[in-house]
């Protein structure tokens, strides 16, 4: 079959034949190494999508995306949470009352931000209804004084469903005998696991009507209306919108305020990250220039005899081109197959090396989860892989160049 010349020679040189194994195996090297570059380039690039994933699916599946509160007890939450739903860009919205202290149980003790919420309204506002471990939320039932707390809390609290547990509110009773903490007794209905460690350690659930007597208010009045939005990042703007609309007892709150930067800190890692990732596939990808260096200089007598023959300094040009286009092409097309399959397999293989070792990689309390996550996405694939193509095919210019420059002469003299 028919090949062009420069193509054909140029294949051939990455094969290793005869005197020329120490150049293969540098060409191998070569490989290798943009290889290796580019595996390592889409499995961090994965788990660093994989953090951007959970933040906003896990972690904002919990905190609100934007809350509209009043300074004093809302009264018809309901007509204002219909106005609240006619935006285009609110999906949901349900009431909701807060309340800080802490737990305690056992003689541990343990702060917590109670969520008193609807069970039936939160449902279309939060994840949480996927992640319980034991009860549900439709377990929070008026009166009962049910609460809802993560498995981290009830580690530490050590209780289960059913144990009762002691609200300590920051607020005093004056009595005659003097000034008392403001204490409830509270039993816990149910258990979840988000797998976010701020929100298994220190959020808890109430039924509204419960917490709304707890702050002494009527059964029906809340704090604010917690929004769910088709776009996250209009969530300034839309809530800002909707309090605007309200008397100047309303204000309102969004995500950006209480875990912007935290997302805004994983963006910015994972450009950093990437950058510095890019100069190793560009190491990588350079190391073809030497490669390349030594074939010219191995090769200078056949490049002599192929210009006496007729060809052009642009044919030698091309061969070595092609020589360094392969490695490169090899290379990539090689760390993007492994690279794409380590990316979706790393997940169960590190939870797999904590089970058998008995250590977590990510603490919880530490972190905001406490597993690596990762999601390939085909369009950071193809750029990393496109990047190294282009860096490979930089890297031949100056060789390549080099053997065009040589000249029949020089070459063939001590031959």
């Amino acid at each position: 079959m028919f090949r062009p010349l420069s193509i054909f020679i140029g294949a051939r040189y990455t094969r290793a034949k005869r005197r020329n194994h120490f150049v293969s195996f540098i060409s191998l090297t070569s490989m290798i190494g943009l290889a290796l570059g580019v595996l390592v380039m889409i499995v961090v690039l994965s788990v660093m999508n994989g953090f951007d994933r959970e933040m906003r699916t896990r972690v904002l599946g919990m905190v609100p995306h934007a809350t509209v509160e009043s300074s004093v007890p809302i009264n018809d939450w309901r007509s204002l949470a219909a106005s609240m739903a006619k935006h285009p860009q609110v999906l949901a919205v349900a009431p909701f009352v807060q309340m800080q202290g802490l737990l305690s149980s056992n003689g541990e003790v343990q702060k917590v931000l109670i969520n008193a919420i609807d069970p039936q309204e939160e449902a279309k506002v939060s994840i949480i209804g996927a992640y319980f471990q034991k009860g549900s939320l439709a377990a929070l039932t008026p009166g009962s004084f049910g609460i809802v707390i993560g498995d981290s809390s009830a580690a530490k609290l050590g209780v289960g469903v059913g144990d009762k547990v002691t609200f300590v509110a920051p607020e005093v009773t004056v009595t005659p005998a003097g000034m008392f903490p403001r204490l409830k007794r509270f039993t816990v209905v149910g258990i979840f696991h988000v797998g976010a460690g701020e929100v298994d350690n220190f959020v808890a659930m109430a039924n509204i009507q419960d917490l709304a007597r707890l702050h002494r208010w009527k059964p029906d009045q809340v704090q604010g209306i917690r929004l769910k939005l088709a776009d996250l990042f209009q969530a300034p703007k839309v809530s800002w919108q909707l309090a605007g609309r309200l008397s100047d007892d309303f204000y309102a709150r969004d995500w950006t305020r209480s875990h912007g930067n935290l997302y805004q800190a994983i963006r910015m890692e994972k450009a950093i990250i990437g950058l510095l990732l890019l100069l190793i596939v560009a190491v990588a990808a350079f190391n073809i220039i030497s490669t390349l260096v030594m074939v010219v200089t191995d090769k200078k007598a056949d490049i002599a005899i192929l210009r006496t023959l007729g060809a052009t300094p642009g044919q030698i040009m091309a061969i070595f081109m092609v020589q360094g286009t392969v490695i490169g092409v090899v290379g990539t097309v090689l760390g993007a197959a492994l690279g794409s399959l380590a990316s979706l397999y790393i997940s169960s293989a590190i939870s797999g090396l904590e089970s058998l070792f008995g250590f977590k990689i990510l603490n919880a309390a530490v972190y905001f989860i406490d597993y690596i996550p990762a999601q390939l996405l085909l369009g950071d694939v193809l750029l990393v892989s496109a990047a190294a193509l282009l860096l490979s095919f930089f890297a031949t210019l100056y060789p390549a160049w080099r053997a065009a420059r040589t000249q029949p002469a020089e070459a063939l003299r001590y031959e």
